[in-house]
């Protein structure tokens, strides 16, 4: 069996981190020859080419595939992989993000490819951009639509979501959790030493949010409900892991607001530290406004760490409400602050939530059943 992905870029973020398990996983199955092609990585997000590069001639770099709107390097980059996919004539390609999904799924029509399949993982389109970039990206998504035998998505409101625009059929479509490596989650713990350096007190109640610092990340809803979060328990600090563009603006605003202190900026850290970061939070929050299954959510069950997320695209298929956290109406300040306190408030109920999550995740999320499911549905497809 010979597979290839595209994927825009590979910088540290949960749609990158889910791809490059997968390559990996297929990698490791006899018989399965599997690459690697991705655009260019660059910007503070950070990037995930050296875990990739780990494996001789499994990854390669595409120089055209850019992720902004670029009619030359678009053009260039549809050309080299037609021909690339030509030369090595894979038996399935398999891309993931826009750019690369457009770009790529049109490039395998074109060199004839069997077997072509699309990973959604979050939305291209939707309420969170304006109309023009949606009529863009939908008649985009419509078109690369077209050449695509079947799409896997992470949850099910992404299935929902396309099949409403018009977006393939329902029986195209296959949800596959994505995976990760379970064990550094399970056994996290609360390291005092690693509070200490962070300037967390041992009785400190600490708020994780898990993301980068970058427009509809919900940073600014935080902000707005974090004096009422501090006034209710002063103990509180918040714990933002990740780094961004906007890392400047967010301190600015936090110092207006007098509130600095109870903020915490751990800047951008490698995927293999987020398990010790997540074992000294007593709850994570996580408000994207877009994102297909955020990954910080599991991931902080699988520590028995409660979860405050708000009902956006994937997240209710893990932040189940009352059961492994409370799901918060999109922008809804009021609930959010209601139910950050209530959990702040409550270590017994943090404890029987995140217990709850714990055993939800272990069961669905394990790096293993991804690509396993993954294999399988490529074998489906093939024969």
């Amino acid at each position: 069996m010979k597979v290839e992905h595209v994927i825009t870029r590979l910088i540290i973020g949960g749609a990158q981190e889910n791809t490059l398990s997968t390559v990996l996983g297929l990698h490791a199955i006899p018989g399965v020859d599997v690459k690697l092609i991705s655009g260019p990585t660059s910007g503070p997000e950070g990037t995930l080419e050296p875990v990739a590069r780990s494996v001789e001639g499994l990854f390669e770099i595409e120089p055209d595939l850019v992720r902004p709107v670029s009619p030359l390097h678009d053009l260039k980059a549809l050309i080299s992989l037609t021909h690339h996919f030509k030369e090595t004539q894979p038996q399935i390609v398999h891309t993931h993000s826009g750019k690369a999904g457009i770009i790529g799924r049109l490039a395998a029509a074109l060199a004839y490819v069997p077997c072509i399949i699309h990973g959604i993982h979050g939305p291209s389109f939707g309420s969170f951009q304006g109309a023009f970039p949606n009529f863009i990206y939908r008649n985009a998504e419509r078109l690369a639509g077209r050449f695509t035998r079947h799409f896997i998505v992470v949850v099910n409101a992404m299935r929902d979501q396309y099949l409403e625009a018009g977006i393939g059929r329902p029986e195209q479509y296959t949800r596959i959790f994505s995976g990760f490596n379970l064990a550094p989650y399970l056994s996290a713990r609360n390291d005092l030493k690693l509070r200490e350096h962070y300037g967390i007190r041992p009785d400190d109640i600490v708020i994780g949010k898990i993301a980068r610092l970058f427009f509809l990340k919900g940073h600014d809803e935080l902000f707005a409900v974090a004096p009422r979060i501090i006034q209710a328990e002063p103990r509180v600090k918040f714990l933002l892991i990740g780094d961004g563009i906007l890392r400047q603006k967010f301190e600015e605003q936090l110092e207006a607001l007098h509130i600095r202190d109870h903020f915490i900026f751990t800047g951008l850290v490698p995927p293999t530290q987020i398990p010790k970061l997540t074992g000294i939070m007593n709850l994570l929050v996580h408000l994207s406004f877009r994102e297909g299954l955020p990954r910080a959510l599991p991931q902080a069950l699988a520590a028995g760490k409660p979860v405050v997320a708000f009902d956006c695209d994937g997240a209710r298929e893990v932040c189940i409400n009352d059961q492994t956290g409370f799901l918060v109406p999109l922008r809804d300040q009021e609930k959010l602050a209601q139910s950050l306190i209530a959990l702040v408030r409550d270590p017994a109920l943090r404890k029987q939530l995140g217990t709850q999550g714990r055993e939800y995740v272990t069961q669905r999320f394990s790096e293993q059943t991804m690509v396993r499911q993954t294999y399988e549905l490529y074998q489906k497809l093939l024969s």
